[in-house]
């Protein structure tokens, strides 16, 4: 019975003291937490959704804290509450520090490997653009084939378009490389004739030049000699 009693005695007074030391823990990491983003508000002001995003994170972080309760912790650990609450406060302590780390090393990920504070920055500055702007945007009309129709062919014909404008480029240089080779066949032709009429020369002065040496020494001078 005293057995019960003591027990019974030290699991209030367990779950007293957890919960005094999770609030202060909490309020603690709040001005923490509060401290650090007026530091970085001072430092560089952020864009709302960034802000906001932040907001939600940490709001987040808050209640899985507040769930991590120490009488819940307790009520799970219970033999080694009763046998040394000390330490078990200390390793609850250790627990929601790590936890938080851990949590907010994920959230740095995340954001990193996502790229979001640059894409909430442009979402920022697309709002900040829509704002002057009276057209309205443009709403599905509830019929799918229309919605699509709408879609696609503003596509193809541009489309369409660039690819005209790709053929007339390529035409215009198919043209230029056909006159291109066109002088040169040319080039190469009038060079063939230059050589055929070196050579038709060359061959009409062999002939004057053997004309010539037997007309001054006759075959028959060969012959006495």
């Amino acid at each position: 019975m005293e057995e019960e009693k003591r027990s019974s005695a030290t699991e209030p007074s367990l779950s007293d003291s957890g919960r005094a030391s999770e609030g202060a823990n909490v309020s603690a990491q709040a001005a923490v937490r509060e401290n650090d983003s007026v530091k970085s508000g001072e430092a560089e002001p952020r864009r709302s959704r960034l802000k906001v995003f932040n907001k939600v994170m940490e709001k987040s972080l808050q209640r899985l804290v507040a769930d991590s309760s120490f009488s819940r912790f307790a009520h799970s650990f219970r033999p080694l509450c009763k046998q040394n609450p000390q330490m078990a406060e200390v390793i609850h302590k250790q627990f929601i520090s790590d936890l938080q780390k851990a949590i907010q090393e994920d959230i740095s990920n995340v954001i990193d490997e996502g790229n979001l504070e640059m894409k909430l920055e442009e979402l920022d500055k697309l709002e900040e653009l829509a704002k002057d702007t009276t057209a309205l945007a443009w709403r599905p009309s509830g019929v799918p084939e229309k919605d699509v129709c709408s879609v696609l062919i503003p596509y193809h014909q541009g489309q369409e378009e660039y690819m005209n404008r790709e053929l007339k480029k390529l035409q215009k240089e198919n043209a230029a490389l056909a006159e291109k080779v066109l002088a040169g066949r040319e080039a190469i032709a009038h060079t063939e004739q230059r050589i055929t009429a070196a050579v038709d020369e060359w061959k009409a002065s062999v002939a004057d030049l053997e004309s010539f040496v037997l007309s001054l020494c006759p075959s028959e001078n060969f012959e006495s000699l």
